[in-house]
């Protein structure tokens, strides 16, 4: 094995508003716009869009869960950055107020008719809430 491989990653996940983590992690799990990526210690680089979803982490032994939505990963041997749109910890998560935002943007997606733009945002909407929920049962059943 090549002793020079960082066994250990440096995972930081940002918003525009406000950092959200910065951990070490042995294992990454996040949605990239073309499927699930799964990153470990020495990944070849690379940067991809993100998609709304579960983002999930290793670190201690302990799987940790956020709901990203959007945004972007670049991914270097020992260190992955996530910038996306908008991040929560699963911990944090009000799923009262998620499932509240899904039923609004499902139904606003039954009434958005032809308009391009009103469907965009009701399925960002339906996605984002989406992910907060799977990430919030994620972490209740660990």
């Amino acid at each position: 094995m090549d002793q020079s491989l960082p066994t250990i990653l440096e995972l930081q996940v940002v918003t525009p508003e406000r950092p959200v983590i910065s951990s070490e992690a042995t294992m990454i799990s996040l949605p990239g716009k073309g499927g699930r990526l799964g990153i470990l210690p020495g990944h070849a680089p690379l940067v991809s869009e993100l998609a709304a979803g579960v983002l999930f982490f290793e670190h201690d032994g302990t799987t940790h869960y956020l709901a990203v939505s959007g945004g972007f990963v670049e991914v270097l041997p020992g260190r992955v950055i996530v910038l996306a749109q908008a991040a929560e910890r699963a911990e944090d998560i009000d799923v009262e107020r998620a499932r509240h935002t899904k039923q609004q943007a499902e139904e606003q997606l039954k009434r958005a008719g032809e308009s391009e733009d009103e469907k965009g945002h009701a399925q960002a909407a339906l996605d984002w809430s989406s992910a907060q929920i799977e990430a919030a049962q994620q972490t209740a059943r660990a």
